[in-house]
């Protein structure tokens, strides 16, 4: 599954770290960046769109594309609660002559890492702290209190992993961390 041509942008980084934020900064400066469409079992915010912002499919049909082995990589993150990447999706933008944008958690950032290995930059977005990472989830308004906790939580758990990137960005200062990440991506395609 891998492109002769293509490269891979990979961002990962805990809920709430700016990771979809950088990522949109980057399309908008790369004409020959596309976003991978992920997949997810969990119900869609008002403000998505399936196609756009995920492939919303219900659990049961993500368990069967599993099982067909239609994704390159996925995860179950929650209890039924599923995202992966489908392979079709990387066709249909090697198709198009572009490469490769995704904004996944930790756990698929490096599992893409490890598949296209020289041909990904794999970046790790790091929220300054953990308190900050928790007033953004808070004034993102979509979590009940539980769920905040829960990825808190598996925040903390997954800031273990960030030396395995290819590059730590600690997004302190949105503005710093776009130009930073537009450097990383700008030198990755030049080579």
């Amino acid at each position: 599954m891998k492109s002769e041509n293509g490269k891979c942008i990979i961002l990962s980084a805990p809920s709430g770290a700016g990771k979809t934020t950088i990522v949109r900064f980057l399309l908008s400066r790369f004409d020959n960046l596309s976003f991978s469409v992920s997949a997810t079992s969990r119900k869609r915010r008002s403000y998505e769109a399936s196609g756009l912002h995920y492939y919303f499919i219900s659990a049961d049909t993500f368990r069967k594309k599993i099982e067909a082995g239609e994704f390159l990589e996925w995860e179950e993150v929650y209890k039924d609660r599923y995202y992966g990447t489908l392979k079709s999706e990387m066709t249909r933008i090697w198709d198009e002559g572009k490469h490769v944008i995704f904004d996944v958690d930790v756990v698929g950032g490096r599992n893409l890492k490890e598949y296209f290995g020289d041909q990904a930059l794999a970046i790790f977005v790091k929220p300054p702290s953990i308190k900050v990472l928790e007033d953004r989830l808070r004034n993102r308004s979509t979590e009940t209190e539980a769920d905040l906790r829960s990825r808190i939580s598996k925040a903390e758990h997954e800031l273990t992993y960030s030396n395995q990137f290819d590059v730590v960005l600690v997004n302190d200062d949105l503005d710093k961390a776009c130009a930073e990440a537009y450097q990383l991506v700008k030198d990755f395609l030049e080579q």
